[in-house]
């Protein structure tokens, strides 16, 4: 088995991880805020602990400002609705994921005017397009940091730049980027950080987050309300955070195995794991050039984007190269639209889709190696 999908979910997940999620499981999972008795005091150490990494990864001062969620997609659609009014405008890309897409649409239909920046064939953004969509007018501009269709990392920092000059918030989704590339929220201007736990974080599924500054914190509307095991003499939210963004029960196993993971990812460095990773992403677009009737998509200078290689086969139907991929070689990747299809329109590539190949930095040469050698006889049989 070799599974270039690291996009779509890490795995394998970082060392300890499974143990972690074993260990609390049979240890006493108790609720945070609902005990007084000294498992659940523990608990509420480590979810603090957590939040404490978290905010050291993100530049975040404090730690409080850390809101964990089910998913990065909860994650988009608490900023997004719980910012965005009717008769208020939005900036966006075409490099979208439909975790931004959607909910966009659902506030269009209730009168949010969204304005998309152009990105260019090889899914870099306009940054004429976009600051000429950036008016006094506009409250928000949401992007990824990098597409998950091919791997182009958009200028973040320079957009955040834009939007302190014009009154804008900036949010930002991490999906394909966070536990990869360094983040700061304030050195790269992000108001809000959208981050999810089963990618670049090396955890499982089930967790994310957001990460706000302090006056986002006091302006969010709260997207789901219940009880948070505080204040609970009250009928409305609490004020404070993280509790007035945190209704209901925390998933507890997958805060303890992101500590894990976040950990490992500390002591490994971001910057060593994206270089193996783009090591790979090397390895792999050299071997491709050898092989005729594969069109790589996306920036052709590898410093403009993390380890995605996503192909085209013109002379082929792309769907057919991954089912064989996997059927013959036991070669994971992932074929389509990818969630994104305004990124498949900028790219050329809607509506056919792309065979998409997402590195991680525990894959290895020889996993390329036979990559390469599987595509070679693939598309001799063309």
């Amino acid at each position: 088995m070799i599974y270039f999908d690291n996009g779509s979910t890490s795995h394998p997940k970082a060392p300890g991880v499974p143990q972690a999620v074993k260990d609390i499981l049979e240890q006493g999972c108790f609720n945070v805020n609902r005990g007084s008795y000294a498992g659940a005091y523990e608990m509420s150490s480590l979810v603090f602990d957590t939040r404490e990494k978290i905010a050291a990864l993100f530049g975040c001062a404090d730690s409080r400002q850390v809101v964990f969620t089910s998913g990065i997609t909860q994650s988009l659609n608490m900023a997004l609705k719980g910012l965005l009014k009717p008769g208020d405008r939005v900036v966006t890309t075409q490099m979208e994921h439909n975790a931004v897409i959607r909910p966009l649409e659902q506030l269009k239909a209730q009168g949010v005017q969204v304005d998309v920046a152009r990105c260019g064939m090889d899914g870099s953004l306009d940054l004429a397009s976009m600051e000429s969509k950036i008016t006094e007018q506009t409250k928000l501009v949401v992007m990824p940091h990098a597409s998950n269709v091919c791997g182009t990392i958009l200028p973040i920092r320079k957009v955040g730049e834009i939007c302190r000059k014009h009154g804008a918030l900036l949010l930002v989704d991490s999906a394909q980027t966070a536990g990869v590339l360094p983040i700061s929220m304030q050195r790269d201007n992000i108001d809000i950080l959208a981050f999810a736990g089963h990618k670049g974080l090396l955890s499982i599924q089930g967790l994310g987050g957001l990460v706000l500054s302090q006056q986002i914190a006091n302006g969010m509307v709260p997207l789901v309300t219940g009880g948070t095991g505080s204040h609970s003499h009250i009928a409305d939210m609490p004020a404070e955070l993280p509790d007035r963004l945190e209704a209901g029960t925390l998933n507890l196993p997958g805060i303890a195995a992101l500590s894990v993971a976040l950990n490992y990812i500390m002591d490994t460095g971001i910057g060593a794991i994206f270089a193996q990773e783009m090591k790979l992403l090397e390895s792999l677009t050299d071997g491709l050039s050898g092989i005729p009737g594969v069109r790589l998509i996306g920036p052709v200078n590898q410093a403009e984007k993390c380890a995605i290689a996503a192909l085209d086969f013109p002379a082929m139907d792309n769907a057919a190269v991954a089912a064989r991929l996997d059927e013959e070689y036991g070669i994971m990747t992932r074929c389509g639209l990818h969630c994104a299809p305004g990124a498949h329109k900028a790219l050329g590539t809607f509506p056919r889709g792309l065979v998409r190949c997402s590195l991680g930095h525990l894959n290895t040469e020889a996993e390329v190696d036979e990559f390469l050698y599987a595509l070679s006889r693939i598309t001799k049989d063309r």
